[in-house]
């Protein structure tokens, strides 16, 4: 069932969601060369902490998981597209980081994700960062009120393809609100005017993944967590939760 939040209730997610801009902030200036993973998530903990904030990453376990996540964000680096588990790995000159990270304050969640370039940067990555944030922004601009799921999915599909990437099959965006995941699925691929109306007050994780090798084959790596690039390329993740208001879509996580 989609739930759909009041005015008050969005104004309380998008407290929320600041408190994941400002830790995605931190964590990206925070990135360099001989920094480790494990240390990128003691400075997302802190932000989350200033604010009074917990951690809905932290202990979650869906179906698929044979193990609680031990973290507050996700750390994929390189070939890996989502869910990567921050470990002692020290960052290297020229490698690609995405970071996905979610809060809950005052009974509601936030979701948000960035992807970038530690040292000298690739140009191929540079182009692949930059088209997954257009890839959002299309799907941004298309949740309005009277569009349907599949023109967010289409808009980001669109601009994905066009780039030449992959897109993982079965993952996604997603309802957010008291809990991080909660109903519709937002996919990244589909058909215009399809899929459920878009109504005032829906809140949606909206999450391009991309995968640089153009394929959209991925594996979970033996932490039963990371997921990676059958083909060895590199991926991008970017994502932001937005509110579907009668004034356009409002950005809860921007930073």
């Amino acid at each position: 069932m989609v739930e759909l939040k009041t005015d008050t209730s969005i104004e309380a997610m998008y407290e929320a969601g600041q408190v994941v801009g400002r830790a995605l902030t931190a964590v990206q200036k925070a990135a360099d060369v001989g920094v480790s993973l494990l240390e990128l998530d003691e400075v997302a903990r802190g932000v989350l902490r200033e604010a009074g904030a917990s951690s809905p990453f932290l202990g979650y376990r869906p179906s698929f998981a044979g193990t609680p996540f031990p973290a507050v964000i996700c750390a994929s680096v390189n070939d890996a597209i989502v869910h990567g588990i921050p470990t002692g790995y020290r960052l290297r000159d020229g490698d690609l980081v995405s970071i996905d990270c979610g809060a809950q304050l005052g009974g509601w969640a936030g979701d948000s994700a960035i992807s970038f370039t530690v040292g000298r940067p690739r140009p191929a990555d540079v182009r692949l960062i930059e088209t997954a944030e257009q890839a959002l922004a299309a799907g941004i601009a298309a949740a309005v009120v009277g569009n349907r799921m599949g023109d967010i999915a289409h808009a980001i599909g669109t601009v994905c393809r066009g780039g030449g990437y992959g897109i993982m099959d079965d993952f996604g965006g997603h309802g957010i609100g008291r809990r991080m995941h909660e109903d519709p699925p937002v996919p990244n691929e589909g058909r215009p005017g399809r899929g459920l109306a878009l109504r005032h007050g829906m809140v949606l994780a909206i999450e391009p993944m991309l995968i640089a090798g153009g394929t959209d084959e991925y594996h979970a790596a033996p932490d039963g967590w990371t997921l990676k690039t059958n083909d060895g390329s590199r991926a991008a993740h970017t994502e932001h939760t937005v509110a579907i208001t009668d004034a356009g879509p409002r950005v809860l996580t921007a930073r």
